[in-house]
């Protein structure tokens, strides 16, 4: 896609707000455009299509945050029934055990997460996004240019057609087309690691605990999921390690992987058997250096994507949707034009900060853990040991995790737009 200079008297149909990327962050964002009373536009390169063989299996840790988004945007009451409560949090590192536990006791708001399958989040989305009169879909399209004027963003689509509009998101993914076209640098790094991802079924109940285990290849990550149909308790793996052995990994047979998983996994949950096909994903990441331009933002992956150590990644994207929509329906509902660098900025000085810290944050902490030298082993242990012991610190983890600590949109706040 290239930029350009738009035609101001184009014919083409005008909407408030073009969203390019029919993923969780830009549906989001639509849905609470739409209950706003504005007319949204939403594009993908791809058609929306059943589960089947090539789905995304992977499952999301939606913050208390990230929840409290859609239950006022009415979504969460479709997603609960499925959803797996986490209550409990356990870290170690290395081969030893667990020494930080967050308790949601501690909290006193409910769970720290909730465990929802990709696919099921992506259907819920889409039905309430096409429930909405006031939203638009275009799929599948591609888009062969951007022309920016001073009154609107046209998007040239590869047929011939166009979509007008007064602001242009990029919600479209590490690789965003709309970030490249509006030229915003960006830094970006793989990690040399890939993550396998399946779901297992094991001995003993869970009980809604989670448990990430720093180990040397990566971080390996257990997440409670519902027990299936027959009762069988239900966990989904995240392995991290290094991408030429996750190759050797995935040519395993599932006899021979379940033997290095449950070397792994201990006996917290009793023998463990794979459950469903794997799938696996190289890991990188992503910091945009400017989230706006004129007529133009950046949410969720395209504006940062980063390790997936803590699970933060579509946290922080629901959140960057629930900042941009308020930041646009208050300028709307002032009489400003919403469209402008000038109102976007908000937008980016609100989230930048946040997502860049975080950012910082996992990828210090996969490189630190990956160290194996004695000295640094102890000084780990020690400090997390001190962590799981200060009450103070370990609430504030909780509650960076929750989504629930520093300047909140309205949305992750539990209240209305």
């Amino acid at each position: 896609m290239q930029p350009g200079r738009a035609e101001t008297g184009s014919s083409a149909p005008v909407s408030d707000v073009a969203i390019i990327g029919a993923g969780s962050a830009g549906l989001i964002l639509g849905v609470a455009l739409a209950r706003a009373g504005l007319a949204v536009s939403i594009l993908d390169r791809r058609a929306p299509v059943p589960p089947g063989p090539d789905a995304d299996r992977r499952v999301f840790a939606l913050s208390a945050g990230s929840c409290r988004v859609l239950d006022g945007l009415g979504l969460w009451p479709a997603l609960a029934p499925d959803a797996q409560p986490i209550t409990d949090i356990v870290v170690g590192d290395r081969a030893g055990p667990p020494l930080v536990h967050f308790d949601h006791a501690e909290m006193e708001v409910g769970a720290l997460a909730h465990i929802v399958a990709a696919d099921a989040l992506q259907r819920a989305l889409l039905a309430a996004a096409k429930a909405e009169a006031s939203i638009r879909f275009v799929a599948p399209v591609q888009i062969s240019r951007l022309d920016i004027a001073s009154d609107r963003a046209g998007l040239v689509l590869a047929d011939g057609g166009m979509v007008a509009a007064r602001l242009v998101v990029g919600a479209d993914g590490r690789n965003s087309l709309v970030r490249r076209a509006a030229r915003i640098n960006v830094t970006e790094w793989t990690y040399d690691q890939s993550a396998i991802v399946v779901e297992i079924t094991h001995a003993r109940p869970h009980h809604g605990t989670a448990e990430e285990k720093f180990l040397s290849g990566g971080p390996f990550a257990v997440l409670p999921l519902r027990d299936a149909v027959d009762g069988t308790p239900c966990s989904f793996i995240v392995w991290t390690e290094p991408s030429a052995r996750i190759t050797d990994l995935m040519k395993l047979s599932d006899a021979d992987l379940e033997e290095e998983l449950n070397h792994r996994l201990g006996d917290r949950l009793g023998r463990a058997r794979i459950n469903g096909p794997r799938q696996c994903f190289p890991l990188a990441l992503t910091l945009a250096e400017n989230y706006v331009a004129h007529r133009l933002a950046l949410i969720g992956d395209a504006a940062h994507a980063i390790h997936p150590i803590a699970g933060q990644g579509l946290n922080l994207g629901i959140r960057d949707a629930a900042a941009l929509a308020e930041v646009i329906v208050d300028a709307r509902r002032l009489g400003l034009d919403f469209g402008m660098k000038t109102a976007l900025l908000d937008y980016e000085r609100w989230r930048r900060f946040d997502n860049t810290c975080l950012a910082a944050a996992t990828d210090l902490l996969n490189r630190v853990f990956a160290i194996d030298n004695p000295v640094l082993n102890v000084a780990r242990e020690a400090g997390m040991a001190l962590l799981d012991r200060v009450g103070p610190a370990r609430r504030l983890f909780m509650s960076e995790a929750m989504g629930l600590h520093g300047d909140l949109p309205r949305l992750v706040r539990g209240e209305p737009l």
